[in-house]
């Protein structure tokens, strides 16, 4: 096929297949199916099936052919997931108990891909974590169970042939990747008890002495738990649903480290405020925080918890490696305009910064080239559609639905790891047919007063830049402290003013000393006769000069004091002066 990759779209306008790069088309083997009821898709980890509910059946297709392979009567299915070797399609339907209050059916049904019929089915009440979870060659199956986590070995679902029990297991992550698998598992605490995360060899459950490692931690009321690819350690979040000291309303997030060689710690992030992402990459030695108030910090950190490369302040909420782990993308989305940092991992270069306004989703395609961003229903119900880009910065292809109509998911078709090779970088921005994508920036408000003023910087924050592109200060590579960035910002605005007052002497001879705003006045720098008109020419180049030391510093960055900005407001009246005394009027 001359296309690359298969990628859903489900919403309104029902459920179809479009196919590209490079050209992006609606798939012509797959029917759309047109019921505005499909309530789920998935696709098998290897991106070789597709199943979706359309609120009658549940049909499992193969992608390349778009054969039909299997349909199930499940009506009220509202979840789906294939098992990682696809023997197995999960369903999920909403539990509901019988009028007289005896027990409901089971509403989890686990069914065998190649027979079609159903290996077991159970009663799993909450839609939270609902799908069972497999090691990646299937060989254990866990699930947890009124605070236990049940292990099934084989796709043996009638014997549970392991439970791991503690005081009650709020959650369980197993780890990717070949065995033997490990499992990460959360206690919260209770009665002036910590919290704890446990890190597991399966099937070694005995006891605490057991446990690989042990990380325990008074704030958390949820945690999130994230292996790295390899499987050596796991990042948590712990957050507290409130923030005691009323600084933040997301509540307080900490960043905890946990080997499976035992050791732990905590991530050391130098900015307070809430931790909007956390991200490993794939090459399972680095990750990527992002935090901190408005505008939030990213960091780059080894498994030291060190910081490697600190990406200064912007407008960001949100990180994600491309599936090499070669480039990474900074994005701002939800309450935030839709800016993306598109970052060279290995030189810390930045490639492009498309800008994706409105986006509520944003995935890499597994060919690490790729990238869609979408705006879905239900988070926002206006302009629903997708954009393709390349994360040179081209926008390749954008739909937008009618605006009658909602879009609520696209995906990338997945791929297993290898299929396709990690490329070079590249910086040039691959052509398009498309024009960029660049709104408008919107320009700050000026109150009546200040509008034909010039514009003074006057920002509440001001932002902090990547740490290669801070002026260079000897060859540290440390993270600057506050005195350091002021004293060094000085210097630079100091030097600047230097070199532009060298600049400056030379067209002097020529040119009587003028701003930017003034048209300059060829007219030869003249001595009168007399020694007073000298004198105040003198001292008015010499105000002027003073005026674009500000400016110039202005302009580096600098904070400027009342007097100083008062200073500059005089400009053109002082040139106006050293006109006339120039012209001897």
């Amino acid at each position: 096929s001359s296309y690359l990759f298969t990628f859903p779209v489900r919403g309104s306008e029902g459920l179809y297949m479009v196919n590209g790069p490079p050209s992006f088309t609606e798939s012509t083997a797959f029917q759309r199916d047109s019921g505005k009821n499909c309530k789920a898709i998935a696709f098998s980890k290897d991106g070789s099936l597709f199943a979706w509910c359309n609120g009658e059946k549940v049909n499992i297709v193969n992608v390349t052919s778009a054969e039909l392979l299997r349909s199930f009567d499940l009506p009220k299915a509202v979840c789906l997931e294939f098992s990682p070797k696809n023997n197995v399609l999960s369903t999920w339907q909403a539990y509901t108990t019988a009028k007289d209050g005896t027990a409901g059916v089971p509403n989890l049904q686990l069914h065998d891909v190649k027979t079609g019929k159903c290996l077991k089915s159970f009663i799993q009440k909450k839609m939270q974590n609902w799908c069972p979870c497999w090691a990646d060659d299937e060989s254990i199956c866990a699930r947890n169970v009124n605070n236990e986590v049940h292990f099934f070995e084989n796709n043996n679902f009638n014997t549970i042939a392991n439970k791991l029990h503690l005081q009650k297991v709020n959650d369980f992550v197993l780890s990717p990747g070949a065995q033997p698998t490990k499992v990460a598992v959360y206690v919260p605490g209770s009665k002036g008890a910590p919290s704890f995360v446990r890190l597991y060899q399966y099937p070694n459950f005995g006891g605490p002495q057991s446990a690989l490692a042990n990380k325990s931690f008074f704030k958390a009321d949820k945690v999130t738990m994230l292996w790295n690819k390899k499987a050596t350690a796991v990042l948590v979040i712990a957050s507290t649903e409130v923030d005691k000291t009323g600084a933040s309303y997301y509540g307080e997030q900490t960043l905890h480290y946990i080997a499976t060689n035992g050791e732990s710690a905590v991530v050391q992030l130098p900015k307070n405020g809430p931790i909007y992402d956390v991200v490993w990459n794939p090459n399972s030695v680095e990750f990527c925080a992002v935090y901190g108030f408005m505008p939030a910090k990213a960091t780059v950190f080894n498994l030291k918890c060190d910081p490697v490369f600190d990406f200064g302040t912007g407008p960001r909420n949100a990180a994600y490696y491309s599936p090499h782990g070669h480039i990474l993308v900074l994005a701002g989305f939800g309450n935030l305009r839709g800016q993306m940092e598109v970052w060279d991992v290995k030189n810390y270069k930045l490639i492009s910064k498309p800008v994706a306004s409105d986006s509520t989703y944003f995935a890499w395609c597994p060919d690490g080239e790729h990238i869609v961003t979408a705006t879905c229903a239900p988070r926002l119900r206006v302009s629903n559609g997708y954009k393709i880009w390349h994360y040179t910065g081209s926008l390749l292809h954008s739909y937008e639905v009618p605006s009658n109509e909602e879009m609520w998911q696209v995906s990338w078709q997945p791929f297993l790891d290898g299929v396709f090779p990690a490329k070079a970088v590249k910086y040039q921005a691959v052509p398009s047919e498309l024009p960029s994508a660049e709104p408008k920036p919107a320009q700050a408000y000026r109150p009546p007063a200040l509008r034909n003023k010039p514009v003074t910087s006057s920002k509440l924050h001001e932002d902090e830049p990547p740490q290669n592109m801070k002026p260079q200060s000897g060859s540290s590579d440390k993270p600057l402290s506050k005195t350091a960035l002021k004293n060094q910002r000085k210097h630079e605005a100091k030097k600047a003013a230097k070199q532009e007052a060298k600049a400056d002497a030379n067209q002097e001879s020529t040119q009587s000393l003028a701003s930017q705003n003034a048209p300059r006045s060829t007219v030869p720098a003249v001595t009168s006769g007399d020694p007073e008109v000298n004198k105040k020419i003198k001292n008015l180049k010499k105000k002027l000069k003073a005026i674009e030391q500000l400016k110039e510093q202005a302009a580096a960055g600098k904070q400027l004091e009342k007097n100083q900005l008062e200073k500059i407001q005089k400009e053109a009246a002082l040139l106006q002066e050293l006109e006339d005394l120039e012209l001897g009027l």
